[in-house]
């Protein structure tokens, strides 16, 4: 098998999603509330709008919470960048 290095392209990068567009999405695919995910996660609507605005850092706890009213691992929403493929999933 020859291999011509013209055959290759650079990769696309990949999108980069805040945790707060993170919580969105998912909640979104859920075809969630904010008040829904608030009632599920123990998390007031004020707190989800201003996660899901990044107008708050998550913190570990917050992340625990949501979570488990998503029913995923906490890193798919603490590190979007790495557990994109999580996402999906959750839905």
């Amino acid at each position: 098998m020859n291999i011509d290095p013209k055959d290759f392209v650079p990769a696309r990068s990949h999108a980069r999603l805040s945790t707060g567009e993170v919580i969105r999405m998912l909640r979104e695919l859920k075809q969630w509330t904010q008040n829904e995910l608030a009632v599920r996660s123990g998390i007031s609507p004020t707190n989800l709008s201003a996660l899901e605005n990044d107008r708050v850092e998550i913190g570990k706890r917050r992340a625990e919470q949501l979570a488990r009213a998503f029913d995923i691992h906490p890193a798919i929403i603490m590190f979007p960048e790495y557990e994109a493929s999580g996402l999906l999933k959750a839905a």
